[in-house]
């Protein structure tokens, strides 16, 4: 594996971490905010219920004068009507203005998070009550918050995989001792979504993991050699020339299936079930087909002087399609993992040399 690889993934992871935090401050800054916010826009309300209020009741008084007027009652009702009005409006100032404080109250002792509208505090199956203002008075409703229940028991699930380690050759004329590629230097990635199924219905020690993923299998070339395709022929021939970098690579769209086994924790939350493998051994044996979406072969040396970088794209006779076996056993979303090619590396060749991998893994779901 690159030696550079390992501290560019503890950077990213890094980044990443401190992304979170930023990210957190800034959400922090963007709640207390709403709250002021809010706490004003309920201030502003007050006045404005005092000042409708006192709108209603004129229009009112306009409809009870008009009425005098017309003979259609005494001045006696008039004056009963205009004090039954005033009445009422004054009720519906204070028992406004009641309901816009305690609104704020909430606001000022919890938080804009536990009062309005938040999936942590507020329970799925509850109502959502509603308050409006009208001409008519106040208004108190609900308006139901239908939300799809949670699935009692989910049997099929997805994530992410992720695995990165050494990458070399083993075939009929070496071994990984006496290899032409550095055992270092070389190495894959492979970058994935599966999906896990249970296999029995009231168990969850056997699964199966299934999905797609590229694989990026890297060698690394020793001794000033490189890649020479003559026909259907694929050789490692010496470069003219001192070589600073001999790196070839092949990059496959595979689907893997693997039969999981290992314990698992049952929770059970009343309204559903769920299975869970956190810090829980396991154990994955299956493989892998698919279709070789390319290869590239990179030399770096020096001619006259100047740096030279050269990258040559072509099949270089290798295997259009990729099967293998594999296998992983770990804790809970990490684990050892170990590939190997079935197919040859380069079709119709004097002699078969197989890639084969071994790395870690994570599941991160």
């Amino acid at each position: 594996m690159n030696t550079i690889t390992k501290p560019l993934v503890m950077l990213f992871l890094c980044l990443i971490v401190s992304n979170v935090n930023a990210q957190n401050k800034q959400l922090d800054s963007i709640r207390k905010a709403k709250i002021d916010l809010q706490i004003s826009t309920l201030e502003d309300e007050k006045s404005k219920i005092e000042e409708l209020e006192k709108r209603i009741l004129k229009l009112k008084v306009f409809k009870i004068n008009e009425r005098l007027d017309n003979n259609e009652i005494t001045e006696v009702e008039a004056q009963t009507l205009k004090k039954d009005a005033a009445k009422i409006a004054a009720l519906n100032i204070e028992n406004k203005i009641d309901i816009v404080n305690q609104k704020m109250a909430l606001l000022e002792r919890n938080g804009y998070e536990d009062y309005q509208y938040t999936k942590e505090y507020i329970a799925e199956k509850e109502d959502e009550m509603t308050i409006s203002f009208g001409s008519n008075g106040l208004f108190i409703g609900s308006k139901n918050k239908k939300r799809e229940p949670p699935k009692y028991d989910i049997r099929t699930t997805n994530k992410l995989l992720f695995a990165i380690g050494f990458n070399n050759t083993i075939g009929d004329d070496h071994g990984l001792d006496d290899s032409p590629y550095e055992l270092a230097g070389s190495g894959f990635v492979e970058l994935g979504w599966i999906w896990q199924t249970r296999l029995f219905k009231n168990s969850n020690f056997a699964r199966i993991n299934y999905g797609f993923s590229f694989q990026w299998n890297k060698l690394n070339i020793k001794d000033d050699l490189y890649f020479v395709q003559d026909g259907n022929t694929t050789t490692l021939q010496e470069f003219p020339v001192s070589l600073r970098k001999s790196q070839f690579r092949v990059t496959n769209l595979v689907i893997p299936v693997h039969f999981e086994f290992g314990p698992s924790k049952k929770r059970d939350y009343k309204d559903r079930l769920r299975y869970t493998t956190d810090s829980h051994f396991r154990i994955g044996i299956g493989g892998y087909g698919g279709v070789r979406l390319s290869a590239q072969h990179k030399l770096k040396f020096k001619e006259s002087g100047d740096n030279v970088k050269d990258k040559i794209r072509k099949n270089y006779n290798t295997s259009d399609i990729v099967y293998g076996l594999s296998g992983y056993v770990g804790v809970g979303d990490f684990a050892l993992y170990a590939k190997y090619d079935l197919n040859p590396l380069f079709k119709d060749q004097t002699f078969d040399q197989h890639n084969v991998s071994l790395g870690l893994r994570i599941d991160l779901d």
